[in-house]
């Protein structure tokens, strides 16, 4: 009789989930669901190494799954959501009483303060919340986070406690670990689901973790991990300026067997840097990569 593959059978079952929990450059919030429906019906764990936000994992809501990436404040916020909700609420009500009990300008600026002499996941909740357009960006050469306060009232902690609690119930069955993402996709086992969405080339050289990243590594391990009989889907650059031009990246052939475009409307990153300026021309699309056939 033939084995069974799927030992700890998970299916997907999505629908929009449209909740933020942090405010992130490439939130796939808004069409994770979209992301989801191209996942295989059948897999075993499900791994997402590059968590950033953590949209796709929270609409996916999967049985078993690691969560991972390699910036420490990051996985401190996913890992006390998890552990401790009510200390994750705590962090940003405090920080919120703070920043509102001084002008608001002032008081982010030395809640950034505090975070670039420590970097830690209780500052750096309430400033993804706050900084100007969600974009969190980082100086190249100290690691220093450079993004100025928004214009924008940061969401009221009562409100935040509602989204940690829905939250809490989305991740309650990941485990979350500070590690490089190829540490993570090497733990991929035959029949787990792998989904990846890394730095964009054309698009986040300033954001975290870009400048140390390099594409044709990631694809060396998305091979690995087919071989083994690990599915993987990777989010990557796919079109801009209005779907006019498909992002030009070394793509290894035969190495996906499946090209979805996904129009995620325009770039968040764009609006920070155009400063206020007409986006009309600038709606990109993302490329999803499969490993295997729908």
């Amino acid at each position: 009789m033939e084995k069974v593959l799927f030992e700890e059978l998970d299916v997907q079952q999505a629908k929009p989930f449209k909740e933020q929990l942090l405010k992130w450059i490439g939130n796939k919030q808004r069409f994770a669901h979209e992301i989801v429906s191209s996942f295989p019906p059948q897999y075993n764990k499900y791994f997402e190494p590059f968590l950033g936000s953590g949209a796709v994992l929270a609409t996916l809501q999967p049985r078993n799954a690691i969560g991972s990436d390699v910036f420490s404040p990051l996985i401190e916020i996913w890992t006390t959501l998890k552990d401790d909700p009510e200390l994750l609420k705590k962090w940003y009500a405090d920080r919120w009483k703070q920043a509102h009990g001084e002008q608001k300008k002032e008081g982010y600026e030395k809640i950034k303060a505090s975070y670039n002499s420590n970097p830690n996941g209780a500052d750096f909740l309430f400033l993804t919340r706050s900084c100007y357009g969600g974009v969190v960006r980082f100086r190249k050469n100290d690691g220093y986070m450079s993004t100025p306060c928004g214009p924008h009232e940061p969401m009221h902690p009562d409100k935040f406690a509602q989204r940690v609690d829905h939250w809490h119930e989305r991740t309650i069955n990941t485990e979350f670990k500070n590690i490089d993402y190829k540490e993570a996709m090497r733990q991929a086992q035959k029949g787990d689901l792998v989904y990846c969405d890394p730095p964009y080339h054309h698009s986040q050289a300033i954001l975290y973790g870009g400048q140390a990243f390099r594409l044709e590594e990631l694809f060396e391990e998305i091979k690995a991990c087919k071989e083994r009989g690990v599915f993987v889907a990777l989010s990557i650059d796919g079109t801009k300026k209005s779907g006019e031009e498909v992002c030009d990246l070394p793509i290894p052939e035969g190495l996906f067997e499946e090209e979805i475009f996904v129009n995620v409307g325009r770039s968040m990153l764009k609006r920070f840097q155009m400063e206020g300026k007409t986006l009309q021309n600038e709606v990109v699309s993302d490329r999803l990569l499969l490993t295997y056939k729908i």
